[in-house]
């Protein structure tokens, strides 16, 4: 399938809903967290397949805000995961030149969390292939009131005026203020929804659902987002004769 991929014509950013976990072990007559801790390899996959392709930002929603409502004992695991994976993958993104980035309120993760984010973005902070950002406490409501109250602080201080504020001053106070915009999203397990997920930066991105499970989700189906996405027409409000 690799082979009818237009090489030429990849998106520079693409950001993935890794939905299903729980219906995945559910399915397996397994508790929630089997399911999290199968959709690493997933997420190995996936990551070091984009490192292939030379994609440059891969973006993973990995927790977000709402997620401490879950149960106690499925966050505990999923902060005890995400440690673990943390420090067992950091040799291997080094390997692969990928550097690993966040997005998202990182600051209210546990303190073992967030010493070894540090610790593997540290490491891998000279790798300039792809760059994988884990969304962590995140979601799109939040970072936009958070831009918004850092613009607000701003222009009581005097250090921007109001007249300022456009789109491209706006998306400076973002978390994403350094990377580009996704121009593929893929969601997986079959719900059409973005779940609160990069809203102000999917304004014109492309939509890819696929009924997989995350868990299940390898390289072939990212192949086949990428051939969808390459069937597309991305025309940003213009018609079509405009953009040819």
């Amino acid at each position: 399938m690799i082979e009818n991929i237009d090489l030429m014509n990849l998106p520079q950013h693409i950001a993935v809903i890794m939905d299903g976990n729980g219906r995945w072990a559910k399915n397996k007559g397994a508790a929630r967290v089997f399911g999290h801790t199968n959709a690493v390899k997933a997420v190995r996959e996936v990551t070091e397949s984009c490192a292939e392709l030379g994609i440059k930002y891969l973006t993973l929603y990995a927790f977000s805000t709402e997620n401490w409502g879950r149960p106690k004992m499925e966050v505990d695991a999923l902060m005890q995961l995400l440690v673990s994976t943390i420090k067992n993958e950091t040799k291997t993104l080094t390997k692969n030149n990928i550097r690993l980035g966040t997005i998202g309120d990182t600051a209210q993760l546990p303190k073992m969390c967030q010493a070894e984010l540090q610790e593997a973005m540290a490491a891998t902070s000279k790798n300039d292939g792809l760059t994988l950002v884990l969304a962590l406490n995140y979601s799109g409501r939040w970072e936009l009131l958070d831009a918004t109250r850092k613009i607000a602080e701003d222009v009581k201080n005097g250090t921007i005026m109001s007249s300022d504020i456009n789109n491209e001053l706006f998306s400076r106070y973002l978390n994403t203020a350094n990377i580009p915009d996704p121009e593929l999203l893929i969601r997986t397990s079959g719900e059409m929804r973005i779940s609160n997920f990069l809203l102000w930066q999917l304004a014109y991105t492309e939509l890819y659902m696929t009924s997989v499970l995350w868990p299940d989700f390898r390289k072939e189906h990212l192949y086949q987002a990428l051939l969808s996405y390459q069937q597309r027409e991305r025309r940003f409000g213009k018609i079509s004769e405009q953009v040819k």
